[in-house]
Parts: structure tokens; C-alpha cells; sequence
């Protein structure tokens, strides 16, 4: 009887050959699961038939390959990026597709009937990246919207709708970004998401994090209750890259995420859930020997890059991705795209809730890791946009929380790496940023939060603003007043809005304000949830402070 090898041993193979920080190699075991880049070799013997090999595999495509829909991300004024993966059967490996190379057509426009072109091509949706396509266009006009579309053999993708980012001189009269987070699949409909996908005016949907949840999913997927069941495969917690790569098929599978992403360009940041709850560099939740760890870790990345529209140099480097970013809106924004949790120490006091002490307070501790750091403030000392957004994860501003103890905060978040946020907050004043606005998602709840200069003295001076939005389903429906509202907001008097409601938050900005729209679903553990506005707050051009209107 042959004895077939269980997802953990793999991982303790392939992890003879990495060192504790990075791989050593990319053969071997590492290499046999599929981690490294492996791009087939333009300049090899095989490649002049390849082309050739590639467009028969498309023409062979018997059923259509477009399931997961398609989606644009990370606008610049000429360019964006366009992603599409090829799915005919999304829940199997390798999406259907086999080990074949495929050919995929691509074409973008000025009008939804593409009879105004404005770019197309060919690109090869490679076997070893999961069939995914990256095509980043260029040569387009700033501040316009454009329509998308993808061909393979016989089947046509859904056509998307993008937008570009306004030109480097230029200072738009206003812009609007919409803020989502932590889209646990089996604790919800993304009702939130078919609401937004209808949201006319977004400039671009800025992700912060929890894209997906590693955690199992059961068979009736959990809170939304299918009468049809879900293959075995998700009934297990994502650790290989065939795990990860299977869970996005499962996410990208939902309507409403999809009309989202056709609808909208998205700029994506992870949080934790994208690789394991609450992991902090290449320490994960349950202490794995950091080299197990960091095997899952690569599967991880290669599976978020896959699977969603980002450019070249985030292409991941063994078990390493660099996602921090910069992009500009003209005049009028800089946003900053920050990463939280590859580069972080360990949470102090074994994480949790804890009152700060000499662990947390260590001033060498880091969140960002010092190249980052020094990266952001570089940039804001360039800074010239009259507003500097940070998109990234887990709450700067204080959250004491009392039902945990008097004094206790969460060990996860700025609160337990002070230090580290007191440079932060340095460098922005440092670089003369003025009107510094926070995106912030992990908590699945509504915050709307003065940044404070002291958090113990509410006189003390607002530095920025934070906004953080709640979950799309994590979390289930919620309530607008948590258990531990009161208490909550008692305790942090620079707190504004504390709802636990689902939805998503819509930022817009002209020249004189900031103005933040709190948008919540009715309910997410069955279909068909309204949304409404629960509350509207603004901040004021060089007189930071929320305000609700």
C-alpha cells in the first residue's frame, strides 16, 4: 500500500531548503511545489514553438475559461493594469486548463462597444502562474474611463470598465475612493460589493486587506447556507499554494465581488487572513519553525499575485513580494500603499489585549521594517498633493478597550508597536504633511477617528484624520451598537463613529475637504441587504479634524 504525503509534510520538505529568513535555492523541494518564478526562457530551444503551442492550447479551450471574470487595478495616468484568470473548472487544479500555456488576446477602449480602440494585443497566460494575465496598457489618456475585454480560442471575457489616474500637473477638481476590507466568504453575502459595483463617480476601490480567510470552509459554505454543496477541497485551512490558489477561485467565483472588479479598478494591500491569522514576518500564529512558515508564506504571496491586478515589481521573489507602492492623483492625492505585516517583529505579550509595557514600548520595535519607513517619509518630504492618503491595515489611532481590562489594547495593531508609530507620525509632520488622512480595514467595524498628537490629553493636537472601514461579511450582520459600544466610546474620546454594521466607506476629496460616507448593509447572512448611509463626517484642509455632517 503506497502512503501518499499529507500537506504538512510537504511543508517540512520543501523547507530543507530555505534558510530561516529567505530560500537558498529554488530547487528541489521548493521548487517541486511550484514556488519559484519558473517563466518559461524566451532564449531556450523550445521557445520558437511555443507561440505556435500556445495559441492551438486556446483554440482547444472546449468551455469558457472566463469564470472568474475579470478586473484592473493600480491606475497610473497612462496605464493600469488588466488581470483575467483562465477557470473553465475553477474548483479543480490548474482551474481545468491542464499543463498547457495559452494564448489570451486583450483589447481596451474608450466606449463599451470598443469601437473607439485604444490598445490591444496578445500575452501568454502561463500554465506555471495558474493561466493568470497581466497586461499593463499604456499610452492612455489621463483622467478617462476605458472598457476591457479578453479572448481565448473561441470565448470572450465580460467587459470591464477602468479608469486612469489624473496627469502629474494636474489638480482635479474632486476625486472618490472607496475603502473595503475582510471579506470572510462563509460569514456572508458580498451584498456589500453589488452595492458598490453601482457606485458611480469611484475614481478606484482601495482593498485593505483579508481578501480572503484561510480558515475552512464547510461544505454549505458556512453562514450563507448553499443548498448546493461545496467540493470537500475547502473543508481545510489553506497551507499549499494549491490550497491558496483554489480559495481565490472560490472568492473571485461570487457575482457581486466580480461585478465589483469589472466595475471598478481596485488597489489591493494584504492584512494577516491572505497567509495565517495574525502572522508577523515569518513568525506564524501557532509559531511554526520559521522556515516551515516560510514555504507557506511564498505559496501565499504567489497565490495573491496571481490572483490580482498588480504590476511587474510585485512580482514575488521566492518568499518575499514587495506590495508598498506609491500613486499618484495629480496635484490633489498621493496614496501611499503601505505593508504592515511582512516586515513586522512579533506582537509583544503573546498578542492579544494588553496593557502596553516594556515588551511593546521596546523603541527598536517595528511595523513597517526600517527600509519601508525610511521609503514613506522619503516620499512625504516629496510630497506636493494638498491630501496624503496611507492605505494599510490595522488602526493607528488608540483603541483602548476596556472589557478587556483597564488599559488594554490590541498587541496587533499600532497601539502595540508605539514606537514605531511615534516615527511614523514624525516622519509625516517631519515632511510637512498637513492633511494626512489614514485608510484603515482589520476591525470590522466603522471608526472615525481623531489622530492625536497625545492620546491621553483629547486637547492635545490633531495630526490627521483615520478612517476605518468595516468588513464586507466578516463578522457576520453586526449591529450598529456592539455589546461594548458604550464602554468603546467612553474610553477614546477621539473616536467619532463606532457602528458594527457591514458595508464600505466612500472617501472624497476636493481642494477645501476630506469627506468620509459610512455606508452599511441591512444584513449579509442571507440576500438581497439594502444600504444606507449611516453617518457623513468631513476634515478641513489644513484644519484636521472629523466633523459630522
Amino acid at each position: 500500500m503506497t502512503q501518499t504525503s499529507s500537506p504538512t509534510d510537504e511543508l517540512r520538505a520543501a523547507a530543507r531548503a530555505l534558510d530561516r529568513r529567505r530560500f537558498l535555492t529554488v530547487t528541489g523541494a521548493a521548487a517541486a511545489i511550484a514556488l519559484t518564478t519558473n517563466l518559461p526562457n524566451p532564449d531556450s530551444a523550445d521557445a520558437a514553438v511555443a507561440p505556435r503551442r500556445a495559441r492551438d492550447a486556446a483554440a482547444a479551450i472546449d468551455s469558457d475559461p472566463f469564470t472568474l471574470g475579470v478586473a484592473s487595478g493600480d491606475p497610473l495616468p497612462e496605464s493600469v493594469v488588466l488581470w483575467t484568470r483562465l477557470a473553465p473548472e475553477p474548483f479543480v487544479a490548474n482551474g481545468g486548463m491542464g499543463e498547457e500555456s495559452v494564448t489570451v488576446a486583450w483589447e481596451i477602449a474608450q466606449d463599451a462597444d470598443f469601437l473607439e480602440p485604444a490598445g490591444s494585443g496578445e500575452v501568454v497566460a502561463y500554465a506555471e502562474f495558474n493561466h493568470a494575465v497581466h497586461v499593463e496598457p499604456d499610452g492612455l489618456l489621463p483622467s478617462t474611463d476605458y472598457y476591457y475585454r479578453f479572448q481565448a480560442g473561441d470565448w470572450t471575457s465580460p467587459v470591464g470598465r477602468t479608469r486612469t489616474a489624473p496627469a502629474a500637473d494636474d489638480t482635479p477638481e474632486s476625486l472618490r475612493f472607496a475603502l473595503v476590507s475582510c471579506q470572510r466568504y462563509d460569514q456572508g453575502y458580498y451584498t456589500a460589493y453589488r452595492h458598490l459595483a453601482g457606485e458611480e463617480g469611484v475614481d478606484a476601490v482601495i482593498h485593505a486587506g483579508d481578501y480572503l480567510y484561510e480558515y475552512a470552509v464547510n461544505s454549505v459554505a458556512g453562514a450563507r447556507a448553499y443548498t448546493e454543496e461545496l467540493p470537500e477541497i475547502f473543508n481545510r485551512e489553506t497551507t499549499t499554494l494549491e490550497d491558496y490558489r483554489l480559495r481565490y477561485a472560490l472568492y473571485h467565483s461570487d457575482p457581486d465581488l466580480m461585478a465589483a472588479h469589472a466595475a471598478h479598478p481596485f488597489i489591493v494591500t494584504w492584512d494577516d487572513h491572505e497567509v495565517d491569522n495574525n502572522y508577523a514576518g515569518d513568525v506564524s500564529q501557532d509559531d511554526d519553525p520559521a522556515e516551515e512558515f516560510l514555504v507557506r508564506r511564498a505559496a501565499a504571496y504567489r497565490a495573491y499575485y496571481e490572483n490580482m491586478p498588480l504590476r511587474a515589481p510585485q512580482l514575488p521573489n521566492e518568499a518575499d513580494l514587495q506590495l508598498y507602492r506609491r500613486l499618484h492623483y495629480g496635484r490633489l492625492a498621493q496614496l501611499d500603499i503601505l505593508d504592515t505585516r511582512q516586515y513586522r517583529d512579533d506582537q509583544a505579550y503573546d498578542d492579544g489585549w494588553d496593557v502596553p509595557g516594556p515588551e511593546s514600548e521596546d523603541s527598536e520595535r517595528t511595523m513597517l521594517g526600517a527600509t519601508q519607513e525610511r521609503w514613506l517619509a522619503d516620499g512625504w518630504a516629496a510630497s506636493e498633493a494638498v491630501w496624503n492618503l496611507v492605505g494599510q491595515q490595522v488602526m493607528v489611532s488608540r483603541r483602548s478597550n476596556p472589557e478587556q481590562g483597564e488599559g488594554t489594547v490590541s498587541m496587533d495593531a499600532w497601539d502595540g508597536y508605539p514606537a514605531a508609530r511615534q516615527r511614523l507620525l514624525d516622519a509625516a509632520e517631519t515632511g510637512g504633511v498637513t492633511n494626512l488622512v489614514v485608510l484603515t480595514g482589520d476591525v470590522h467595524v466603522h471608526y472615525a477617528c481623531d489622530i492625536k498628537e497625545d492620546f491621553d490629553d483629547p486637547d492635545s493636537r490633531t495630526l490627521g484624520v483615520e478612517l476605518v472601514t468595516t468588513s464586507i461579511a466578516s463578522g457576520g450582520d453586526g449591529a450598529e451598537h456592539p455589546d461594548n459600544w458604550e464602554t468603546v466610546t467612553e474610553a477614546n474620546p477621539h473616536m467619532h463613529l463606532y457602528d458594527g454594521r457591514r458595508g464600505y466607506l466612500l472617501v472624497t476629496l476636493d481642494e477645501q475637504q476630506v469627506r468620509a460616507d459610512y455606508r452599511t448593509v441591512s444584513h449579509v447572512t442571507t440576500e438581497g441587504g439594502t444600504v444606507t448611509t449611516a453617518a457623513s463626517f468631513v476634515s478641513l484642509a489644513g484644519d484636521p479634524g472629523l466633523t459630522q455632517v
